[in-house]
């Protein structure tokens, strides 16, 4: 009789340790489960960003747009300022300039007098339409993809030229 009582309290032993290791194995396994089958909140961000009213640019005359974007760090979401020169070209087509320079990554400034683009680091110097006049830049200005919807100018992502 003592071993019927000896083996169920090993039966009672043994299923509490087997339902406290399922209760841990299930605590850490969803989470896991969640993380590999769902896919991260970066993807679900738009790539686009709203830089501003273009209504009032003038055709021909570079402005520097500054606008707020929001960037994804792991599992952590900032928001950021940015900037980007943009040239009205006419009415309904405008051109966004990345404001880094593509010889080092310096920030360039648009001089009026001389109609060009200036960085004032290593001298280069780039027309209206981004190519390079003069200087150690090897590659015309990067560009953001545009859209327009009514006057509001929408900001991809940045494609080297």
């Amino acid at each position: 009789m003592a071993e019927e009582g000896g083996s169920d309290r090993r039966v009672f032993f043994l299923s509490f340790i087997f339902s406290v290791a399922g209760i841990i194995a299930a605590a850490l396994g969803v989470p896991a489960l969640a993380y590999l089958l769902f896919p991260p909140k970066s993807s679900r961000l738009s790539n686009w960003v709203d830089a501003g009213n273009i209504a009032d640019l003038k055709v021909g005359q570079p402005e520097e747009l500054t606008f707020r974007r929001l960037q994804v760090d792991g599992w952590k979401i900032k928001s950021e300022k940015a900037t980007a020169w943009a040239v009205k070209l006419s009415e309904n087509e405008i051109v966004a300039y990345s404001p880094s320079c593509t010889h080092l990554g310096c920030a360039y400034h648009w001089d009026p007098e001389k109609s060009e683009f200036l960085c004032p680091c290593h001298n280069s110097v780039f027309a209206l339409d981004g190519t390079v006049v003069s200087g150690p830049a090897p590659r015309p200005l990067d560009r953001y993809e545009v859209k327009l919807e009514a006057s509001e100018l929408w900001l991809g992502s940045v494609h080297k030229s």
